[in-house]
């Protein structure tokens, strides 16, 4: 397929609250350079805005960023303000907060309730905007999200914000957010070899919600990307052969077959593999591969 006939559309779209996104997106943590934040080589900052740039021409209309996704020269909310704005109308920006990171990168202790305006106003100067689309509450341990979630819907009244998520929660978090306020997705880790949310994606699914895995490419590499995840499954290596794609892409199109509500938020801060990340968007496996993708990804018993 040439360049020039991708699209993020052809994965389909889904609704955030009352916003429509294509389920193909794009998460900025690589944009930093290093995935490690605060770590190794910073990116190269002409390329990063390229990037971002050239996801909105192939139809990305979803970002997923956070104030603290910065590196040692790099700020992720920086670059999309730079590369984006004045952003365009439909493109939704959905943004994280709970945990907190000193001015030299260094984690600090999560934010309190009543610290969370102050993340959520960094988020606001950072992107140069005066609300925020979607606000993913990323839990940060603890027995409950209520109080920190309350927070956010006091921040959804005045105006702060438009919709709210959840990041990193079990499905009894979910229950207990849905009695504060509307959410309209939650963000999980969650892919071929990462299936511990298998029963909170059916529940979105049921709900209405949109799932938005995060790692779904990576794996078990996580923050270190997919080459640090081990040796790739001989399933998802077959079904790459078969159609001629990457194992990344394979990964990316099983990962929306999981279900119509489920979004893909691949990050990348190379063009090519944006392009070919859009690209999955376009493939589709069928019963027999995406089962045999299930069997090789699921722990045995």
């Amino acid at each position: 397929m040439t360049t020039d006939r991708i699209s993020a559309a052809a994965a389909g779209t889904w609704l955030l609250g009352d916003m429509k996104v294509n389920r193909i997106g794009f998460g900025a943590m690589r944009l930093t350079g290093s995935a490690a934040f605060h770590l190794g080589t910073p990116s190269d900052r002409d390329r990063a805005i390229g990037v971002l740039r050239r996801a909105v021409e192939l139809g990305v209309d979803h970002i997923d960023t956070a104030a603290f996704y910065f590196s040692r020269l790099r700020s992720a909310n920086e670059l999309i303000n730079s590369a984006l704005a004045p952003y365009p109308r439909d493109l939704v920006i959905a943004t994280k907060v709970g945990p907190a990171r000193d001015a030299s990168g260094e984690w600090a202790t999560a934010a309190r309730p009543d610290q969370l305006r102050g993340q959520v106003e960094e988020n606001l100067r950072q992107l140069g905007r005066d609300h925020l689309d979607l606000v993913n509450l990323r839990f940060m341990g603890g027995t409950s999200v209520a109080e920190h979630f309350g927070a956010l819907s006091e921040l959804r009244d005045a105006g702060l914000v438009r919709h709210l998520g959840l990041s990193n929660v079990r499905p009894e978090h979910l229950a207990e957010a849905q009695d504060i306020a509307p959410v309209v997705c939650v963000q999980n880790r969650y892919g071929v070899d990462a299936r511990d949310s298998d029963g909170l994606l059916r529940e979105c699914g049921a709900r209405g919600i949109a799932f938005v895995p995060f790692f779904a490419i990576a794996g078990g590499g996580r923050e270190r990307g997919p080459d640090a995840g081990g040796a790739e499954s001989d399933a998802v290596l077959a079904v790459a052969a078969a159609h001629g794609v990457s194992p990344a892409q394979v990964r990316l199109a099983w990962t929306l077959a999981q279900g119509d509500h489920v979004l893909a938020i691949p990050g990348t801060g190379d063009p090519e593999h944006l392009v070919d990340n859009v690209a999955a968007g376009t493939l589709r496996l069928t019963d027999e591969e995406t089962a045999l993708i299930d069997a090789a990804g699921r722990p045995a018993r």
